[in-house]
């Protein structure tokens, strides 16, 4: 599982390699330079700018964000070698499409929509704004008048150049002992290797048009399906997304079906633990205690104040879920460091296995190509240093808060903390950048004081957050290469390509959204719940435990103490207990957010369990095409409605239900 609060990389892959016979594997593989395309990087860029749609409506709604590499994987296959049968068709020649260029197109893909992942557009970029200043409370104490910058399209793609290009070159030199030497199994890139590989074989073809067409139906039947909802949803709270599935009382605390089938779909990817336990979340939050909170206005928080205000129940709704996030994350963290210490000892003492002792000829061939075209330690060294001092210089310039001390020390701790969460993600597939991120936020917040600490906070948690994300991202990448046969330094200029295209697509997709759409508003459709969690713990970090309502700093702490616990559990017993044990950070999630999305989440693990049942091979098979056609679908109509929306086009109808 990676980066829960804005992400869930928990996926059924279960994708048989079928490489052939060894002597085909290592035969004409391309030389680096002839692994990147022109055509390559065109679909890099087709697949990246509609992954940035998907993600980006995700992240603005409910920040529940699935793993999406391996259908990133097959519309690179799909695309590119429909491409080459076109042209042979023509009688044009065109160069064969090899598992290297898939590879390559993939890695470019997803570090492209991976800026949105990991740019802060739903959560620390989006809580600089007026908005989310007004929503946590003018009157607040810690949320000094004037601690908000507006966003604009020139100053985010700025920041986000300087901030995303440090990553890539943070931990370049070690890759051989990550992947060779230590010879960590990093999981999804594993599965997105297998996948590839499995493709480009005789049986692969075959395959791949199965996926491919389970694909495109689902793709179609999700993106009609949108067009046909939005003819009925001109005016607020219309449509089929706000049908009363259960009633009308149930409606108004969220307990509805929204017929998305984004969401569905991200609950076919998804394991069933995290959908129960985001069901979970929403019976206990959105059933049980705001409305009990609520009866309690008067006595627990002052009848007069708004609910919208953190003083009164809004408080509770938000200060709550970061409990569970921190204990959780904390959690996690310790566990990683834990993990990486007893690993890395054991690695010292067994010589062979620490020294990189290779058994068979398959694997002495993929280690002397993953380590024949050598990135020179000194460009890795000059391009961190390079980006860090522009970075340096140009921080404090634009955002006056930041003072240059705060970027130094961020660049010289930024390669250790990358270390630790490349090596974590290697040992358990689990990307924890946004941790990384909240311990920066927090120490920025407290060290910049009262002015400027929750500006200062909140983009400190960018820089690290960017940096460690992109690190542990690119040892994804280079294990997939080391599976596949790719040239680490084709991998790490396609890596760098694609981050130069999401650095300028990100941000411009977003604005899309922030001029068509209400982003950011709590009661509308992309509420961009993580934007106002951000802001709050940064003014936790000024102010303290005074910025808390009453008793919600007895709720906070008992669920910090659950989140851990149920951890500790989960480890302890991991097959009697653990198994049945709901996972914090998921059920954090609806908190905040409500239980529609929840109810979507588990529809899609039910279509997936009936499914299993009635033919296994065929579910495990297909599922991740069939879900991704769903998100997709869906994810790729948002594109027309923003621009329906900019130019004011309004649905016709509004479909509503009121009380009899």
């Amino acid at each position: 599982m990676g980066e829960v609060n804005e992400t869930f990389e928990i996926e059924r892959v279960d994708v048989e390699d079928r490489r052939g016979p060894e002597e085909d594997l290592y035969k004409g593989i391309p030389t680096w330079s002839n692994q990147i395309t022109v055509r390559g990087l065109f679909a890099s860029l087709l697949i990246g700018v509609l992954y940035t749609v998907i993600v980006m409506k995700l992240k603005l709604t409910t920040g529940l964000i699935p793993s999406l590499n391996v259908s990133a994987a097959l519309l690179a296959f799909f695309f590119l070698r429909t491409w080459t049968k076109i042209l042979n068709k023509a009688g044009i020649l065109s160069t064969p499409f090899t598992r290297q260029e898939n590879t390559i197109v993939q890695t470019c893909a997803v570090a492209c929509y991976g800026i949105t992942m990991g740019g802060g557009f739903g959560s620390y970029m989006l809580a600089l704004n007026k908005k989310t200043y007004e929503l946590a409370g003018v009157d607040t104490k810690g949320n000094a008048p004037g601690s908000y910058k507006e966003l604009r399209l020139g100053w985010m793609i700025g920041f986000l150049f300087l901030t995303c290009f440090v990553g890539i070159f943070a931990l370049v030199p070690l890759r051989k002992i990550m992947i060779i030497d230590y010879k960590l199994p990093y999981p999804s890139g594993t599965a997105t290797a297998v996948l590839i590989n499995g493709f480009h074989t005789p049986h692969g073809d075959k395959k791949a048009k199965k996926l491919v067409r389970g694909f495109s139906k689902f793709f179609s039947i999700s993106f009609l399906w949108a067009f046909f909802q939005w003819f009925y949803s001109g005016g607020s709270h219309c449509g089929f997304s706000q049908f009363p599935t259960f009633g009308l009382k149930a409606w108004k605390q969220t307990f509805y079906f929204d017929f998305s089938m984004t969401y569905i779909g991200a609950g076919m990817i998804c394991s069933y633990l995290v959908n129960l336990s985001l069901l979970l979340g929403a019976v206990l939050s959105w059933g049980i205690m705001w409305p009990v909170i609520h009866d309690l206005k008067g006595d627990w928080y002052p009848e007069r104040l708004p609910e919208s205000s953190m003083r009164s129940l809004e408080g509770y709704k938000v200060f709550i879920p970061i409990a569970l996030i921190l204990g959780d994350g904390l959690y996690n963290l310790l566990k990683i460091f834990a993990i990486a210490i007893r690993s890395a000892r054991l690695r010292i003492q067994d010589k062979d296995l620490h020294t990189g002792h290779q058994n068979g000829l398959d694997v002495l061939h993929r280690n002397d190509i993953f380590m024949k075209d050598k990135i020179p330690l000194w460009i890795a060294c000059c391009g961190y240093v390079f980006f860090s001092i522009i970075s340096v210089i140009a921080i404090p310039l634009i955002f006056s808060e930041v003072k240059w001390y705060y970027v130094v020390v961020a660049y010289l701790l930024a390669p250790a903390l990358g270390f630790c969460n490349a090596y974590g993600a290697g040992l358990t597939d689990m990307n924890l950048s946004h941790n990384y991120g909240k311990v920066a936020l927090f120490v920025l917040a407290a060290w910049a004081g009262k002015d400027s600490g929750v500006v200062a906070g909140l983009l400190g948690c960018g820089l690290i957050k960017s940096i460690v994300s992109i690190s542990a991202d690119l040892m994804q990448d280079f294990k997939s290469g080391h599976l596949t046969l790719t040239s680490p330094r084709s991998m790490v200029l396609s890596q760098a390509i694609g981050t130069a295209m999401g650095c300028v697509v990100a941000p411009l997709i977003f604005f899309l959204f922030y001029k068509a759409f209400d982003v950011g508003n709590p009661k509308g459709e992309f509420k961009a719940p993580y934007a106002l969690i951000y802001r709050n713990m940064a003014i936790l970090g000024v102010e303290g435990f005074s910025a808390l309502p009453r008793h919600c700093l007895q709720l906070c702490a008992g669920f910090f103490v659950f989140a851990i616990g149920a951890n500790l559990v989960r480890d302890i017993s991991p097959t009697k207990i653990g198994k049945w044990v709901p996972l914090p950070m998921a059920m954090a999630v609806p908190f905040l957010v409500g239980a529609y999305f929840a109810i979507d989440m588990c529809l899609g693990s039910l279509s997936v369990f009936l499914w299993h049942k009635l033919n296994r091979e065929r579910a495990t098979f297909m599922v991740p095409a069939v879900a991704s056609g769903l998100i997709c679908g869906e994810g790729l109509w948002t594109l027309p409605a923003a621009i329906l929306a900019l130019v004011k086009v309004n649905p016709p109808i509004c479909m509503k239900f009121v009380s009899s």
